[in-house]
């Protein structure tokens, strides 16, 4: 009787490791789907309000969820600061610092500091065309994992369930 239980512990415990692994796909999507979004916010007040970064920075974060509002308000404090450093430095770190909790994978970090380059130097019309290039490679990227997602999740469940049937076969 033991051993059927202790089976069944198993098989539940990996099973619902499985389970948590595709539920982890999911959030990290969510995550980029609310990433793009927040810099089509960032476009769409570039456009809009011809403001200077650090107002458009400021007023898309009254609009979004943390962390993306202290990253925003705290590049906007950087950019107000004008210290001697430049606009691509405070960018990155400042995706690095206030984006770490994301866990967001090497590629994606790197994607969400290429905007430091261009986002601060050009023209609006340039600025605009930049912007729409980066959201379509966010794009491609979320495509990317949104492919991947319903595969990964079946075989993540798959296995899960598999190696504990393992486990049990080894342990009986």
């Amino acid at each position: 009787m033991q051993r059927v239980i202790g089976g069944l512990l198993i098989l539940t415990a990996t099973g619902g490791a499985g389970y948590v692994y595709g539920r982890e796909l999911k959030r990290y999507l969510e995550t980029m789907l609310y990433f793009r979004y927040v810099m089509s916010l960032i476009k769409g007040e570039i456009a809009y309000a011809c403001a200077p970064l650090p107002e458009i920075f400021s007023e898309v974060a009254r609009r979004v969820k943390e962390p993306y509002r202290r990253w925003l308000i705290k590049t906007a404090k950087e950019m107000e600061q004008r210290e001697e450093y430049g606009f691509a430095r405070a960018w990155n770190r400042c995706v690095d610092k206030y984006l770490k909790e994301l866990g967001l994978k090497n590629e994606h970090a790197v994607l969400a500091k290429e905007p430091g380059t261009f986002l601060g130097s050009l023209e609006k019309d340039t600025l605009d065309h930049a912007m729409q290039l980066y959201l379509n490679k966010v794009d491609l990227e979320i495509e990317k994992l949104r492919e991947g997602l319903a595969a990964k999740t079946r075989v993540g469940g798959c296995l899960g369930v598999m190696s504990g049937i393992f486990l049990i076969v080894i342990l009986l």
